[in-house]
């Protein structure tokens, strides 16, 4: 080998080496040469992370710490970003690790959360999870991605001024819970490998975290003053069942403060409750430059040191932001913390990269390495993305007008500012889609003669010329869409609702488009929360949709719900209030239950005294549907731990869950659902139970959620609905003092919502006595 062809070749492998340690993402242990026990993959992972973490100085260790991490060349470690998001599909918008180019231009952008939610469709939610997964680990075998997601927010919609409503599940504790459980379960599962990652997910913004921007008041010097009432039975129960049942492998802690003290600082709630009771198997991270917050907008510590020594000794494992790069050796070295709490935070981080598979050599030997850029925008993460949109879609009013005939409808009027809205339609946290059909272009291939007026250039609608032009065109038309709402300007990041009016003009675009049309007027609603249509009164519209943001295929969804060819099954996952409850109620205030004596109506469909516009779960059907109870408990029986029992059953009208043998504790409810309609259609199935009045309890929800089930019926047929309610969780009521109990007594239970056919059934909660040998005992007693 000449001198030449040898020194070219050195040239090579070392650049190849700086370009493992020095580019982003790339798998750490490539190099055989490297003979360090962290890469063996015969040993367990608390043994290699033992060994990585021996091998660092305290000055790596805080570099490390952070969530733009550098390379350890001498450990082969390559640069890794953390910082990436998966709200609803890979986005680029926001975060650090996902990028688009030429190799993958797009990637599959579903609904915004808000809109998958309206869904109520559990196996939807873990097949986007999937998705998302999927193409992530493509993206990642591609360098254009990295393996953790700090998604799913479960926060609950608790006031509809949030401006990122739109990224939750909505209002109830239950439905959060279920979306995240699925939506991680879906991003992080790895078949028959339990402990193993396909990718990261992680749950936020823990916890009581629901304002941004109101009124002068900011989100990182918001101190949320929650009751234990509210924490338990509100606020954390999404949280919980991430961490528990979902087995998320990260949990975000939020700017604000609860009761005085930062999330991120918070010893009890990081350690004591997320790792400590519930149990979290993963790491725990800060939003973005939280720990700064702290210290520089909180003025919580006089020191930035304090600030890392407080958060770290909390449980902090990761930094979103500089601080810890910047002060964690300062703090070791002040005896603020003990370099022991800084591998432990290092081994929680770097724990989650071994069960990915980062420190397990070239990716396409691992798991998901044959997974590429073929695996991203595929016709089936399309059509996902056109399902979900559509299965959320609500139907709020019909006088008939919907579903239009295209035999009929000859020539259609589409007005409005979100007509044709495109960077609208995917919502905050977004990519670049894989396509994106807006209604007006999806539309057009449903009419052979189609009339296209804004009405307004922006959503503030402010041409009076060009709403009297949408005015004339809705005159010459045989039927109008009339596509209104928010977008981000209104209802975004960083920015709250002050009212719950359309934006600018658009009442008067909707009610002059009303009162000059020929034909009827279809309203189409696209926004991330509730929008006051009290205007609307006896304006004679046709019919109204709420879309959400439905995502990259959201035109498609909308045509087809509008023309007929999908029947809506969407049912709202929050209130829709009145203006006057949000000139009634400061955002700031974090009570959810009714307090007559000041005035305070309450918050969502559980406590909320006040009438509504439209009650969550409402939502209509192109058909009929009709449900019949055939099985149902006339009596649960509770026997407390260890099978004793009490011999005076009416000792006490309640029981502490604790006391109680709950696994084996279910209640199991039948129906039969028939469709007596002339169209196939999915029904949302609600089933909720109103406790008994308990003298002295306090605080108890007017009705709560236990159960729901979306199901698909053909006309004319009728399918069986079965549940299996975990008693202790879900019957379960919380006492002023944060304590489940099951309240002994008749309750009801009530199946569909206020606005359809429901069916209400009595049943007693009560003390297992020594004759009674099972622990839930169910009579066939529906009548």
């Amino acid at each position: 080998m000449t001198t030449l062809h040898l020194s070219l070749m050195v040239t090579i492998v070392c650049f190849s080496l700086f370009f493992l340690a020095h580019s982003v993402n790339g798998n750490a242990c490539q190099d055989e040469r490297q003979n360090f026990e962290f890469c063996n993959l015969s040993l367990p992972y608390e043994e290699r992370v033992k060994d990585l973490i021996s091998r660092l100085t305290l000055h790596e260790k805080a570099q490390l710490l952070v969530d733009d991490s550098p390379a350890v060349e001498r450990l082969g470690l390559p640069r890794y970003q953390w910082w990436a998001e998966a709200l609803h599909g890979l986005a680029n918008s926001v975060g650090r690790s996902v990028h688009f180019n030429s190799t993958v231009p797009g990637a599959t952008s579903f609904p915004a959360v808000i809109l998958s939610a309206a869904s109520f469709n559990q196996s939807l939610w873990l097949e986007m999870g999937k998705v998302v997964s999927t193409e992530a680990r493509g993206m990642y075998n591609v360098h254009q991605a990295g393996l953790n997601y700090w998604s799913p927010t479960v926060n609950m919609y608790r006031d509809p001024r949030w401006g990122r409503g739109q990224e939750t599940p909505g209002e109830d504790p239950l439905l959060s819970a279920r979306y995240g459980v699925n939506y991680v379960r879906g991003l992080q599962d790895v078949e028959n490998q339990p402990n193993n990652l396909k990718v990261s997910a992680c749950c936020k913004h823990y916890t009581a975290y629901d304002l941004d921007r109101w009124r002068g008041v900011n989100r990182k010097r918001f101190d949320a003053k929650v009751t234990e009432q509210d924490l338990e039975d509100s606020y954390q129960p999404a949280f919980r069942s991430c961490v528990e049942e979902g087995n998320v492998s990260c949990v975000m802690c939020s700017y604000n403060k609860v009761n005085g003290i930062p999330t991120c600082a918070d010893q009890d709630l990081l350690k004591g409750v997320v790792r400590g009771k519930w149990g979290l198997n993963g790491y725990i991270a800060s939003d973005c430059d939280s720990v700064e917050v702290i210290h520089l907008n909180m003025s919580y510590t006089s020191t930035p040191e304090d600030a890392v020594a407080l958060a770290l000794n909390a449980g902090l494992d990761m930094n979103c932001g500089n601080y810890y790069r910047s002060y964690v050796e300062n703090a070791v070295h002040m005896n603020k913390v003990d370099e022991a709490v800084v591998d432990d935070a290092l081994a929680h981080n770097f724990m989650v990269l071994m069960r990915l598979g980062f420190f397990d050599g070239f990716r396409n030997s691992l798991p998901f390495g044959h997974l590429g850029p073929a695996d991203v925008c595929t016709q089936e993460h399309q059509q996902l993305a056109v399902d979900a949109a559509k299965q959320g879609i609500v139907l709020l009013e019909n006088n008939g007008s919907l579903p239009l005939s295209q035999t009929i409808v000859n020539k259609l009027a589409v007005i409005g500012p979100n007509a044709n809205a495109s960077e609208t339609m995917l919502s905050i946290y977004a990519g670049v889609p894989c396509r994106l059909t807006t209604p007006l272009q999806a539309l057009y291939k449903y009419t052979s003669h189609l009339i296209y007026e804004p009405g307004c250039l922006s959503v503030a609608c402010e041409d009076q010329n060009m709403i009297e032009s949408a005015s004339r065109a809705a005159a010459l038309a045989d039927a109008t869409v009339l596509i209104v709402g928010l977008n981000q300007s209104f209802e975004a990041e960083d920015l709250d609702r002050q009212n719950l009016s359309l934006p600018g003009n658009q009442e008067k675009l909707v009610l002059e488009v009303v009162n000059a049309a020929k034909g009827p007027v279809i309203l189409v609603i696209m926004s991330g929360g509730p929008v006051d249509l009290s205007f609307l009164n006896d304006s004679g519209i046709g019919a109204i949709l709420w879309a959400g943001y439905p995502g990259e295929a959201g035109g498609d969804a909308v045509a087809q719900v509008i023309f007929g060819y999908y029947n809506p099954g969407g049912r709202l996952p929050f209130t829709w209030y009145p203006q006057e409850y949000v000139d009634q109620v400061d955002m700031t205030d974090m009570n959810m239950r009714a307090n007559s004596a000041r005035n305070y109506p309450g918050r969502t469909y559980r406590f909320y005294s006040g009438n509504a516009l439209y009650h969550f779960g409402h939502g209509m059907s192109y058909t009929q549907f009709t449900k019949t109870l055939t099985f149902a408990p006339s009596t649960v029986y509770v026997r407390s731990i260890g099978f004793s029992h009490i011999s005076s059953p009416n000792s006490t009208q309640s029981v502490d869950i604790s006391t109680v043998d709950c696994p084996s504790l279910r209640m199991h409810v039948i129906l039969e659902l028939t469709n007596s309609g002339s169209s196939i259609g999915s029904h949302v199935m609600l089933v909720f139970v109103k406790p008994p009045n308990m003298v002295g309890f306090g605080g108890l929800p007017n009705i709560q959620m236990v159960d729901f089930k979306r199901t698909q019926v053909e006309s004319g047929k009728t399918e069986q609905v079965s549940f299996d309610i975990n008693v202790c969780k879900h019957l379960s009521m919380v006492d002023p003092q944060g304590v489940r109990k099951l309240i002994l007594g008749e309750h009801a239970l009530i199946i569909g919502s206020s606005t359809e056919q429901q069916l209400t059934h009595q049943f007693n909660v009560a003390r297992a006595s020594s004759k009674v040998r099972s622990l839930n005992v169910i009579v066939r007693d529906v009548s």
